[in-house]
């Protein structure tokens, strides 16, 4: 039933924007994909309990968003939420780039996705790109940037 409501929610997106973002195929092993480029140092900083991991705060702000002001960047640490382990090795079940126009923002200074495995799946996807001078979190940083091609998937539809 979660596939179908899925699918029926897909039926209702005209595109798919993705900002520094994974972007896997149906089915694909992000782990392995991700293991054919150099590992982003925000990677060292992730700690377990149990089944949640978060980022340590200097690999927060040294690493996840770098190029915002130290103060917000700790703002945004002590809000952070747990991920599971599933994310680092769970399947997606369907890409949505395969069914629909897609636009992707490669942040280049991302120290938490490798920023050419970053261009490798938007290449693939064949997305609309651009590329921001940013860290992961180029949502925060370059909001003009982030925003126009939000503006720019929308009018494509």
């Amino acid at each position: 039933m979660p596939q179908e409501r899925g699918k029926e929610n897909c039926n209702k997106v005209s595109a798919v924007v993705y900002v520094a973002a994974r972007a896997p195929d149906a089915e694909e092993d992000y782990a392995a994909l991700a293991k054919k480029f150099p590992t982003p140092p925000a990677s060292a900083g992730i700690v377990f309990d149990d089944d949640e991991g978060r980022l340590t705060e200097a690999a927060f702000v040294r690493d996840f968003a770098v190029d915002l002001p130290e103060s917000r960047a700790r703002a945004l640490y002590a809000v952070q939420q747990p991920f599971h382990k599933a994310l680092l090795t769970g399947k997606t079940k369907h890409a949505a780039w395969r069914l629909k126009p897609s636009f992707y923002a490669v942040s280049t200074e991302d120290r938490t996705i490798n920023p050419d495995l970053e261009r490798f799946m938007a290449k693939r996807m064949r997305a609309t790109t651009i590329e921001v001078r940013a860290s992961h979190l180029s949502l925060i940083s370059h909001p003009r940037e982030i925003a126009g091609l939000i503006l720019q998937a929308a009018k494509s539809t």
